[in-house]
């Protein structure tokens, strides 16, 4: 496997892989919510790294916005090779593995189409990173025994991150919401534009139809026999 290029967040590492695998690769710095959307052409694949410490949740949803059939295959890796998800031919999937330290890949395979790109959108939420536990710790320094306030810091704190958890999910659920709406809008284009077409060709058999009637209907009553002298 070539070396790895980090960039800044939410720039994506672009790394080289051998023959085998493909021909693209993409990662994220560590957080706990992201989200990305690409088009995958006919005939590709790409792939993507996520680095991950021990113990910690790795979950990825991902749908197919755009192109022929809305399908796609995925396919979930852990840092040591092994298959942990395998699917073809979906349109959509969520997936939530509790990880080991190393970088874990995901891809998106569209080789089986030969003519149409595909539209995807995958969004991955990342828990038990270890920042909130280095969080608490930062707390505890100001928390004595003396303290006799009807509020305690540990409250203060539970407080917080409940509230945190809960935008969490709000920004998902939005997230997810726009992904459904656009992947909607886009069937519901394609059926128009399917429509249209086939109704021009309805109108143009109808008016070829009446052509040939109205010749057929006139050549009956023509006088086809021929004037005598």
């Amino acid at each position: 496997m070539g070396d790895k290029i980090w960039l800044p967040f939410p720039v994506l590492l672009l790394a080289t892989l051998t023959p085998e695998l493909l021909p693209g690769a993409a990662g994220f710095t560590p957080s706990l919510d992201s989200d990305f959307t690409f088009t995958l052409p006919a005939g590709q694949k790409e792939c993507f790294y996520q680095p991950m410490p021990l113990k910690a949740s790795l979950e990825i949803e991902y749908q197919v916005l755009d192109g022929a059939g809305l399908d796609i295959d995925f396919y979930l890796a852990s840092p040591e090779g092994k298959t942990l998800v395998f699917e073809q031919r979906k349109s959509d999937g969520v997936h939530t593995v509790e990880t080991e330290v190393g970088d874990y890949m995901f891809c998106f395979d569209n080789t089986f189409s030969t003519i149409s790109e595909k539209v995807i959108f995958f969004e991955l939420i990342l828990d038990n990173m270890g920042e909130q536990a280095q969080e608490q710790e930062d707390w505890k320094k100001y928390i004595t025994g003396t303290d006799m306030l009807e509020m305690k810091l540990e409250d203060i704190l539970e407080s917080i991150n409940s509230i945190k958890s809960r935008l969490s999910k709000s920004g998902h659920i939005q997230t997810l919401l726009r992904a459904f709406e656009a992947r909607d809008r886009n069937i519901q284009e394609s059926n128009f534009d399917r429509v249209n077409f086939w109704s021009m060709v309805n109108l143009v058999v109808m008016v070829v139809v009446s052509a040939i009637q109205v010749y057929m209907l006139k050549s009956l009553f023509e006088d086809k026999r021929k004037n005598r002298t």
